[in-house]
């Protein structure tokens, strides 16, 4: 992952402004890679799936569960953002603009994952998970997917979506598309840090 990680975001990290349809392969690749992953962790026992490699840490499955509370809310935001945007003429150049680039660079993975507050309904320490979690997360990156193709048919500067943390902010539909990818990333690579922490 961090190999592909470095390869596939160096052009979408270098620039705030860059060609549409390279922004968009560029997110269509990282999330059918991170399925590709997900459908991997199926294979992994229990043990490796649930454990926490430390207390206060989460395992693998909480990683993935706390990823689907969001799409609960995201997936159908941006269907619905996306399939009645009056902005139907998609724009060659997608620009961020300065709060959705600051929101995406900061969900990024680093060399050393930097510690995020996590809002309480999205924290998924203590609840009781199953293996159904993965499978909830592979139907997520399908309809991110297709999210995703569609989105090349409206403008991603002029469509605006909401976001989690607030009603009241609207972010241009490139920038919620980058976050949402990225956040993904970030707990995919904590994720596969648990593997590589275990081998």
């Amino acid at each position: 992952m961090n190999q592909f990680l470095s390869q596939r975001l160096a052009p979408i990290l270098s620039k705030n402004k860059m060609e549409t349809t390279k922004l968009l392969s560029n997110l269509l690749e990282l999330t059918h890679q991170m399925k590709q992953e997900a459908i991997a962790f199926q294979k992994l026992p229990d043990s490796l799936l649930f454990t926490r490699p430390q207390p206060s840490s989460w395992s693998i499955i909480e990683c993935i569960e706390h990823l689907n509370r969001y799409g609960y809310f995201y997936i159908p935001e941006l269907t619905i953002k996306i399939s009645t945007s009056k902005y139907t003429t998609p724009s060659p150049i997608f620009k961020s603009g300065y709060l959705g680039n600051y929101f995406a660079k900061s969900m990024l993975p680093k060399t050393k994952l930097n510690k995020m507050k996590t809002f309480k309904s999205m924290n998924p320490s203590h609840s009781v998970l199953n293996r159904d979690v993965l499978a909830v997360f592979i139907q997520q990156q399908d309809s991110l997917i297709a999210l995703l193709e569609q989105a090349q048919t409206v403008n991603l500067n002029q469509t605006k979506t909401a976001i989690s943390i607030s009603k009241w902010i609207k972010l241009r539909l490139g920038d919620t598309l980058k976050i949402v990818v990225f956040h993904n990333l970030r707990h995919m690579v904590q994720a596969q840090n648990i593997i590589q922490s275990q081998a």
